[in-house]
């Protein structure tokens, strides 16, 4: 009689995490999600559920281990140093595997088919709550002084994850670390002063 397969879960829900790193939602077979985790396809949906909640779970994961330094980022004195580092941090983390590089947050699905649509919108929504913390503290940040009376805090939000979610689309495509540092400094040198 065979005997049940333990595996580590954890484990596995890193090895799927780098996965969609890699291929993203739809691009992730389930082949590909169950060599990478070690075990077979009924022990995935046992562990995690279907692909959409593995993902999730991946997701999460991603941000809690991975994005660990934007509520870092957002406890500095300034909005320059919160852009500074949120930029930087983002420029490591999108260039430090080069088996995945990018952000899963962005390159997860950009646009995919209807059955994707609910992963799509979680990333969406995902996004959009990273952008409110940035223009609360942006606001917090003109009230105090540290930036200008004309600066809007919406658009210097939406202005750095611009920029953002194009050095993670620029870093999948190859471009080197230095350039998006260049990048990173161009969008720096236009940062409003308080």
């Amino acid at each position: 009689m065979g005997r049940h397969r333990e595996f580590d879960v954890e484990k596995a829900l890193d090895a799927v995490l780098c996965v969609f790193w890699r291929k993203g939602y739809e691009g992730a077979s389930y082949a590909d999600l169950t060599e990478a985790a070690g075990v077979e396809r009924p022990a995935l949906y046992s562990a995690f559920g279907n692909k959409e909640a593995m993902f999730r779970r991946a997701l999460d994961r991603y941000y809690e281990r991975y994005l660990d330094y934007l509520p870092k980022a957002l406890q500095l004195p300034t909005a320059r140093e919160v852009a500074t580092r949120i930029l930087f941090s983002a420029i490591d983390l999108n260039t430090r595997y080069p088996d995945h590089t990018g952000c899963l947050g962005i390159n997860g699905v950009l646009a995919g088919s209807d059955e994707a649509e609910p992963v799509r919108q979680a990333l969406i929504d995902a996004r959009a709550t990273a952008e409110a913390q940035l223009r609360e503290r942006f606001e917090r940040a003109k009230a105090a002084g540290d930036l200008p009376e004309m600066a809007r805090p919406d658009a210097l939000a939406a202005f750095l994850m611009a920029v953002l979610h194009g050095m993670a689309v620029q870093a999948k495509a190859g471009f080197s670390r230095d350039m998006l540092e260049a990048v990173a400094e161009q969008a720096l040198s236009t940062w409003p002063a308080g």
